[in-house]
């Protein structure tokens, strides 16, 4: 056995439609294996609440030892994970497969897939995850909804407050009527036939936010392909189910695994179509959670293995075949937050990388959570804990002093912006950007 591990991390599948699965005792019993481990490292202590929560637990209990913690106790250092995958990917010398085998996100998975399956989840969060219904009633009113949401608006925030548990001063996404699918036919692009990536095909999966929250991410993406002679389609088939799984909600997560993957099969399969993903926690469950929840399912591994982040594909064409001529340097450097869930798919800093190929403009790179975590940070328990998570980023953020703050995530861009604004109103910028949008900005499309 050796004192932690060199090897890359592996994770297992997730044994979801096994009984014992969800046993009570067994989950207890796993807990306090992987907490006292956790207890004897520490090497996790700065990365997110769950383990500040776990350690004060430990060190506050009567002996100074696990022993003495109570289980109901866990249940607080559970409700702090955001299932960034950190820890398992960048923190945790004693991932699979070292034979202390932890996986503390997906622990804290199993947690919550027992308790889902018990009925403690809320009525809230149940309906949060509906995300593309939400999107579809929200859209026909969308003025109406947003002005409803508006951080600001003391007439209606402190109800959502009292009634759905947002905090009244979290920003929250705006929706859109007029959706990243509608506007794709509506407003035809031309590619363009003299690009050297001409010939490739692509298939944009929407999501849920791209396309009900952020059209303009998705013109954007598909009008930077489109200049670097990429035909492209849209296909939102259905959420990717990241919402759910946070709820632990596997039998719902399944089912839109194999409804999405069958969808885009035929494209795939029969027409030659790679997947880009435009959002990095989407192409995180299309790569890697799906297959971990259907092993056996052959449309999801056929997705998981034609799918690349929006970034990632931008830079497999800059070193296959060139980018096209026309970008520009931008009027300002760039900091750009690496999404968490860009980094849990193993591909190196690709949202940088692609920033990196406009010509002329510095690029300095942040690597620590913004503190969102997707809903979790917008929640009336969390978004203190989430401000207080994402002040160092703000802070490393507002030394760089660059013209445009980027991140791969744009709910942790738009927290991240919320969280500067509490360090230094005059410094904060009115906005984040996503790094597509500034390729888009130096070809000036």
């Amino acid at each position: 056995m050796r004192e932690g591990s060199l090897d890359a991390p592996t994770r297992h599948p997730i044994d979801w439609q096994d009984p014992a699965f969800y046993d009570s005792d067994a989950i207890d019993a796993e807990l306090r294996r992987v907490f006292d481990i956790c207890h004897g490292c520490r090497r996790c202590f700065n990365l997110c609440d769950s383990f500040p929560r776990l350690f004060e637990l430990i060190d506050e209990s009567e002996t100074g030892e696990l022993d003495s913690v109570d289980s109901r106790d866990f249940k607080a250092v559970v409700d702090a994970c955001t299932l960034c995958d950190m820890c398992f990917m960048t923190k945790c010398p004693y991932v699979p497969p070292h034979e202390f085998n932890l996986d503390f996100p997906h622990l804290m998975l199993r947690y919550r897939a027992a308790a889902f399956k018990r009925g403690e989840r809320s009525f809230v969060d149940r309906q949060f995850a509906e995300t593309d219904r939400n999107g579809k009633l929200a859209g026909p009113i969308d003025g109406l909804v947003n002005w409803a949401t508006r951080r600001g608006n003391k007439l209606s925030r402190p109800v959502l407050e009292t009634v759905a548990h947002v905090h009244r001063d979290a920003e929250v996404p705006r929706f859109h009527g007029k959706t990243f699918e509608k506007r794709d036919r509506a407003e035809p692009v031309e590619v363009n036939p003299n690009a050297p990536a001409k010939g490739r095909k692509v298939v944009l999966y929407a999501t849920c936010f791209t396309n009900y929250n952020n059209p303009e991410i998705g013109m954007k993406a598909r009008n930077v392909l489109a200049r670097n002679g990429v035909e492209t389609r849209v296909l939102h088939r259905g959420c990717c189910g990241m919402p759910k799984l946070e709820n632990g909600d596997l039998e719902a997560v399944a089912e839109q695994a194999r409804t999405v993957a069958a969808a885009f099969r035929p494209l795939i399969e029969d027409e030659g179509y790679d997947v880009v993903a435009l959002i990095p926690s989407c192409a995180l469950m299309l790569k890697f959670e799906w297959p971990l929840i259907l092993p056996d399912n052959e449309d999801v591994k056929m997705l998981s293995e034609a799918t690349f982040d929006l970034s990632e594909y931008v830079v497999d064409i800059a070193r296959k075949e060139g980018l096209a001529d026309g970008m520009k340097p931008l009027d300002g450097d760039v900091t750009i937050h690496l999404a968490c869930h860009a980094r849990a798919q193993n591909m190196g800093p690709k949202g940088a990388e692609m920033l990196r190929l406009i010509p002329d403009t510095k690029v300095q790179v942040i690597e620590r959570c913004s503190g969102h975590g997707g809903k979790w940070g917008m929640m009336k328990e969390h978004f203190e804990t989430a401000l207080k998570v994402g002040r160092n980023t703000a802070r490393a953020a507002l030394r760089n002093g660059a013209s445009y703050t980027v991140s791969e995530c744009p709910l942790a861009a738009d927290h991240l912006v919320q969280v500067m604004e509490r360090e230094d109103a005059e410094k904060a910028p009115e906005r984040a950007f996503h790094p597509i949008e500034l390729i888009a900005r130096s070809y000036g499309i």
